[in-house]
Parts: structure tokens; sequence; C-alpha cells
């Protein structure tokens, strides 16, 4: 695989990031055929592997953390995230400080993940949400110690609205911290709302692009065409707003996914191939984050790094999906707190 700059930390990373979200009791239960997963991917070329804290309650790390422990650790580009509630609490909601983005949390947090992940560093730390209530710059500034302390060697964001993004680099610049040189953002071909702002604000600012999701949660791995018994996945349980086909949006989405796997059989491509190809062909991104829960799935989405997509096939893809066009709200990973909270968009109420 022709590797690629991330961003400008000066690290070179495989054009496919593994994404370890579907190792542990969320995908695959059993570390040893998780570690056998992880262990096909890095002798596929694949040298990049992204995690986050919160994915199975800290058990993906655990996994990733062992799959490392045979003397791989230093050829591989290791990344995580903090932000999501990290215990269910004595009442199901969890202690208020065990989640965020403020320095009293980031300082325990990365220890806790540098534990698990069994390693002295981690090499890329990323935001995996906004939120109000701690700013940008003690979230900066606390990144910024990690740094200076060589527990991380650089560090991103994960799904920021194009906004947030261009004024964590203001603030970057203007209080002398370091600043996000990554971004994480949903991408797909049925996803394309940061084709509009948050792509090109990334390549402005140098920023490498690491997009989670480029099949669309499963719609664009081939199991959604019309007329076929789609039934119910984990997925859909966790997250029933992107699967609900009683929704326009989702219904929307199968009809591009039943169109898209047409159009993958006249390339004579696969939909797997065609979707991971499409998101690589922008050339504000980085590497895609896959997502295997078995052996078969990566297998069937290795290839997709050596396909380079014509300019007819781009084109009927537009036709389709058009450029800068969501179908599913519910896919966009986000929820601004202007639209999350009625009050904030009324002056007043009767």
């Amino acid at each position: 695989m022709e590797h690629r700059s991330l961003g400008r930390t000066g690290m070179m990373v495989s054009p496919l990031c593994l994404g370890a979200m579907m190792f542990g009791p969320w995908g695959e239960p059993d570390h040893a055929e998780s570690t056998r997963i992880i262990h096909r991917a890095l002798d596929a070329g694949i040298n990049f592997i992204d995690t986050a804290d919160v994915y199975s309650a800290g058990e993906s790390e655990v996994i990733v953390g062992e799959a490392l422990a045979g003397g791989r650790r230093d050829d591989v580009v290791l990344a995580t995230k903090f932000h999501g509630q990290m215990d269910a609490g004595p009442d199901g909601s969890g202690d208020v400080n065990h989640k965020g983005n403020s320095r009293r949390w980031i300082v325990r947090e990365v220890e806790n993940s540098l534990r698990r992940l069994q390693t002295d560093w981690i090499d890329l730390y990323q935001v995996h949400r906004p939120e109000t209530e701690a700013s940008l710059e003690e979230t900066l500034s606390a990144l910024t110690d990690l740094q200076r302390q060589g527990k991380i060697r650089a560090f991103g964001s994960s799904t920021f609205p194009a906004h947030l993004t261009v004024e964590a680099q203001w603030v970057a610049e203007r209080r002398g911290l370091g600043r996000f040189v990554t971004e994480q953002p949903p991408y797909s071909i049925l996803v394309r709302g940061i084709e509009a702002d948050l792509l090109p604000v990334a390549e402005q600012f140098g920023m490498g692009v690491i997009p989670w999701s480029p099949l669309a949660g499963g719609w664009l791995s081939g199991r959604f065409r019309k007329g076929q018994d789609i039934g119910e996945t984990n997925r859909a349980k966790r997250v029933p707003a992107r699967y609900d086909l009683s929704l326009p949006g989702n219904q929307a989405k199968l009809d591009a996914a039943d169109a898209l796997a047409q159009l993958a059989d006249e390339a004579g491509l696969s939909l797997v191939h065609l979707a991971v190809a499409f998101v690589l062909a922008h050339p504000a991104v980085t590497a895609p984050i896959i997502g295997p829960r078995t052996m078969e799935q990566l297998e069937t989405q290795l290839g997709a790094a050596d396909v380079v997509l014509t300019s007819d096939v781009l084109d009927r893809i537009d036709e389709i999906v058009p450029p800068g066009v969501t179908l599913s709200r519910a896919d966009l990973g986000y929820v601004p707190p202007a639209l999350a909270d009625p009050f904030l968009r009324r002056r007043r109420t009767a």
C-alpha cells in the first residue's frame, strides 16, 4: 500500500485505517479472533489503527493492546479517542465527571487508555465529539500538555463542524497552543454534507482527514437492496433512526444503495470497493476507517485501497447522490445544541 502523510504530523499511514469499534461486545466478543483480524490487517500493509475508550466500555482498547503486545506496537500509528461516558454509575446515568472534554477528565482518561492499550504513548489522541461545557482553550491546553509530556504525539478532533474546526485553529494560534492536526468526520456516498465546508477547511489548514463509516453503517455493504429481507443488525438495534425504513431519509438511502449496487456491477466492482474508493478519491482524505467485525468483512475491504474510480463512474455517483448532500440527518453523528435544545431557537414562549 502506498502510504500518505497524516496531515502535518510527519507520520506516514496506510490509505486504509483499521477501526476497532466492532472488537468486543459491540461486534466480535472473542479476543483471540479479534486479534487474528488485527494481525491479518497488519500483514496486509495497514499500519494505522483507530479505537476509542467508549467502544465496548474500554474493551476495544484492551483487545488492540493485546494484539500489539507481541512486538508490533512500534510499527503501528495508534489512535484513540475520549469524550464519551465511561461508567454507568449507581443510577445508570454515570458520574458527570467521567466524560467530556475538560482538563480534569482528559488527564485522567489518557492514563486509562494507555493502560488498556499497554503502551507508553498514543500517536493520535482525538476529541470524540464537541461539547459546550468545556472551552476549546481548556481542551487544547490539556492536550498540549500531554503532548509535551510525551504521552501523546499529536491530537485531533472527531465529528466537529467546520466552524468549530476553524475556531479551534484560531484558539491554538492566539493562545500559543498545539492544534488539531486531524479531523475524523462521517463521510460516504450517502453522507456527503462535509464536502461543502469541512473538507475544504481541513485542506486549508493542512489537516489529515480520517473519515468514519465509508460504508454508511453497512448500507453500502451490498446487503441493502430493494426486495431483499434486510433483517435486524446489531447497529440497527443501537441506532434505529439510521435503519428504520419507515423514515423518508432511510428509504432514500435504500433507493441510492440499490442504484449504486447496479453501478458497481456495471463497473466490474463490488459495492464495498466502490464505496471505499469513492471516499479515498477526495483529495482532502488521508485514510477512511474500515470497521470489520469478521475476517470475511476485512478481506472484502482490503482491496479497495488499490481501486481508482474513473471520472465517468464518479459522475454517475454524483447523479445518484449529488455533491454535498446527506440523505438522512441521523447519519451526521453530532446534533448541535442549537438544534437539540428548542429553547436556543426561541426568543420567548407563551
